[in-house]
């Protein structure tokens, strides 16, 4: 007798556009498809990360009372696995504080259990993936229990936010007189004194991998301690460098050598996953749910419009990224390098997810001038150098409803009346992001003028590990608390990202501006003191 199934709500999928299917894939293949439970209290937990949102007074929950209130209960897992036994599929990881499964097995016994058809598929830039369309569907007995099936497709879900500098001749040869260090962009943006002493900040990555010699000559070159970096292998995927500076391995080698250089006493622990929705939110899970290196903050510095995902995995991100707010834990992700646009294929203004939830304090970018010589920054305007070189991202989400602490702003556009918000507006705050004016690091064995709003991410997650440092706690939750501290931003009112415009107060293109980091150490409750003046001068000038 055939069992009623039932179609997974928000699982549909569409095929990539301008794809070409190759043909079914090798049935006795071996996958692993991460499966997404029901938690104890989820209603509970998104009512905590609501209230925590809209700037209650709560303390954070410690990694093991948030298991005992919200870890996934035994019995439903103990029902998905009477399901992986049925279809010959195999338990390879439970993680019950992340509600989560990782199933293991062969793609026929995957199509059987959840009535799908892969395929693999050639696409002009993504490259070759295995794919589905369609909905999930699961036996109605597990129906109640499972909330999402991610990884049958392993499309690549997101970009890395990072741009390389255009000039002519090969990149070994391209100067950086006009990059800065990360520690003197920390000491353009006045951060309070401190080397992150205590914390961990967590870094999420989706490829590519660094080189321990790049991380030691760069380190030693700034005169800094070289900090402790952890590579943490997520669903199979560890520290795997390419060769490639201009590949993921410039994203990767980008995060960990600024926050390295500005919070050189932190640990970095460095998640390593597969590029799909599935690896993506899996990294995030676990770098939350870490017990050995309890990261206080994160920094996410890939992304993807947010029409390319599925509700299902917008909705368990979404869990993941409320967990973090119950847990105490920053979460900084990148908004964006292509304008108000995202890089869509419909060619409509888009936001990216992650930045877009209001879970996150979203970072766009800007375009800095400093005068030679000079220790302060002479102008900034939003970074737009172009549909080639990048732009930041910003504009307003069509997934995620008004947060409290965004109410009655609005969004200066291009030639048109500003837009009252209806939904969540994108970003938060910003700095330099432009490789104009960017950040000058060693990838692969070459020093190179590196920008994109990926290096604004992890530049407010050393900001973050500071202040935790100073203060002896997690600064946790932000946004609600910088939104009511607008006085410690610079206020960036010139340029655009195509379709938003800058305007004095927040706006689409740099949010409530560039930080000053003292002012907002303080308006987080710790005094800050400047930074010493020092090894950030260490690679030259600051033009």
């Amino acid at each position: 007798m055939t069992k009623a199934r039932q179609r997974l709500a928000g699982s549909e999928r569409a095929a990539v556009e301008d794809s070409t299917c190759l043909g079914p894939i090798d049935p006795n293949e071996t996958l692993r498809v991460v499966v997404i439970l029901r938690r104890r209290g989820a209603r509970e937990l998104e009512d905590l990360a609501h209230r925590i949102a809209c700037g209650e007074a709560v303390e954070p929950l410690s990694r093991e009372a948030f298991a005992q209130r919200f870890a996934v209960a035994p019995e439903d897992v103990a029902k998905l696995d009477v399901f992986a036994r049925e279809y010959e599929l195999s338990v390879e990881r439970r993680d019950f504080s992340a509600a989560k499964v990782v199933l293991a097995g062969t793609v026929e016994h995957f199509q059987a259990a959840f009535g799908v058809e892969l395929s693999h598929y050639e696409h002009p830039t993504l490259g070759r993936f295995r794919g589905r369309s369609g909905p999930v569907t699961i036996p109605s007995e597990i129906a109640e229990v499972v909330t999402a099936v991610l990884g049958l497709d392993n499309r690549p879900q997101a970009r890395p936010h990072f741009r390389l500098r255009r000039e002519p001749g090969p990149i070994t040869a391209r100067a950086a007189t006009h990059a800065f260090t990360p520690l003197q962009v920390a000491g353009l943006y006045d951060f309070p004194d401190g080397d992150g002493a205590g914390q961990c900040i967590g870094l999420i990555e989706l490829g590519g991998g660094y080189e321990t010699s790049d991380l030691s000559a760069y380190f030693g070159g700034l005169g800094v301690p070289a900090p402790q970096v952890v590579s943490v292998p997520v669903d199979g995927t560890g520290n795997s460098p390419t060769g490639d500076a201009g590949g993921p391995d410039g994203e990767v080698t980008l995060d960990i050598e600024i926050v390295g250089a500005i919070a050189p006493k932190a640990k970095i622990a460095v998640y390593f996953a597969p590029n799909s929705d599935a690896g993506f939110i899996d990294a995030v899970s676990q770098a939350l749910h870490d017990s050995a290196n309890q990261p206080s903050v994160l920094s996410i510095s890939w992304g993807g419009p947010e029409s390319s995902w599925t509700d299902q995995a917008v909705s368990s991100f979404g869990d993941a990224l409320q967990s973090a707010v119950a847990l105490g834990v920053t979460i900084c992700a990148a908004a964006g390098d292509s304008g108000s646009g995202d890089g869509a294929s419909d060619g409509s203004d888009q936001v990216d997810f992650p930045a877009s939830s209001p879970y996150v304090l979203a970072c766009g970018g800007t375009h800095i001038a400093v005068k030679a010589g000079a220790s302060s920054i002479e102008s900034e305007v939003v970074w737009n150098d172009g549909a080639s070189d990048g732009a930041t991202g910003g504009g307003v989400s069509t997934r995620f409803a008004l947060p409290a602490w965004q109410e009655g702003l609005k969004a200066a556009r291009v030639g048109a009346e500003p837009l009252p918000l209806g939904h969540r507006g994108v970003p938060d705050v910003a700095a330099d992001a432009s490789p104009a004016s960017g950040y000058e690091v060693l990838i692969d064995g070459q020093t190179v003028p590196v920008g994109g709003t990926s290096a604004v991410a992890p530049l407010f997650a050393s900001l973050v590990a500071r202040i935790n440092a100073l203060s002896g706690k997690s600064a946790g939750f932000l946004n609600q608390k910088l939104y009511q501290s607008s006085n410690a931003f610079n206020d960036i009112t010139a340029g655009n990202n195509g379709t938003y415009a800058a305007a004095p107060g927040w706006d689409a293109c740099t949010g409530l501006g560039s930080p000053n980091g003292r002012s907002i150490s303080a308006a987080l409750g710790v005094p800050g003191a400047a930074i010493p003046a020092g090894p950030r001068n260490v690679l030259g000038s600051s033009q």
